[in-house]
């Protein structure tokens, strides 16, 4: 037996049967989580295969939470199952691992523990992270090429940001560029030139065959301008 008198087993004897009365009384008030009842039945119809497959997602999913929350009942029951009979075995409050005395103070406070902390489960917090990230590092590294020399076709952050820029749940008040005030520069990359490489190019035109020279005022024009590179003749000479 352990370190431990009289009045403190009891106490958490005690503490341990109303912990046990609890557990079960959580199990039985639902009928464990409602798993007593099928889940054919929890969506009434006559069969599962309806037309409402978003109703049958939500209760795939409700039922598989109420299966965790169950299995968490009854680990937890297990437990204190496990530390009354080490007390009438009068093994309690003993660490299974060095064999000393586990200290009062911290069977009060987890009273199923049969380690004390040098030996306890999960002393150390886990930083493994999934091996999904390993193959997913960088973003887009299996479809971005724009690390790679002589590299620049559509790849996969190409599509990314087309698909971005019809929209986000994000607002120019969550943007990483503090000078961005609409949505149209929301997403990533927005002023990237599509089309072309020289400002000039994008705003420069002529027909089929290279004929009657315009210029169309977008943006690039007026910024082109505005930096004072641009030649106000190339509107008069405009044809």
């Amino acid at each position: 037996m352990s370190g431990l008198n009289e009045n403190q087993l009891n106490q958490l004897y005690q503490q341990l049967l109303q912990e046990k009365n609890n557990l079960e009384e959580q199990l039985n008030s639902n009928d464990h989580f409602g798993l007593a009842e099928s889940q054919k039945d929890t969506i009434g119809e006559l069969s599962s295969y309806d037309n409402h497959p978003a109703d049958l997602a939500t209760e795939t999913y409700e039922r598989g939470k109420d299966i965790a929350l169950n299995e968490n009942v009854e680990y937890q029951l297990e437990d204190v199952v496990a530390a009354l009979k080490n007390i009438e075995n009068e093994q309690y409050g003993i660490c299974n691992t060095c064999g000393k005395d586990i200290p009062y103070a911290r069977l009060q406070a987890v009273p199923t523990t049969q380690h004390c902390v040098e030996h306890a489960k999960n002393k150390h917090t886990n930083h493994d992270r999934p091996i999904e990230e390993e193959f997913l590092d960088p973003p887009f590294g299996r479809t971005s090429l724009d690390e790679k020399e002589e590299q620049n076709q559509f790849d996969g952050e190409d599509a990314w940001q087309i698909v971005e820029s019809w929209g986000t749940s994000n607002s120019p008040a969550m943007a990483d560029e503090p000078e961005i005030h609409d949505y149209n520069h929301m997403y990533s990359e927005s002023d990237e030139r599509d089309g072309y490489v020289e400002p000039i190019e994008s705003f420069l035109a002529t027909n089929l065959y290279g004929n009657h020279t315009s210029v169309i005022r977008n943006s690039e024009y007026q910024k082109y301008m505005a930096n004072g590179e641009g030649d106000h003749e190339l509107e008069m000479n405009e044809n």
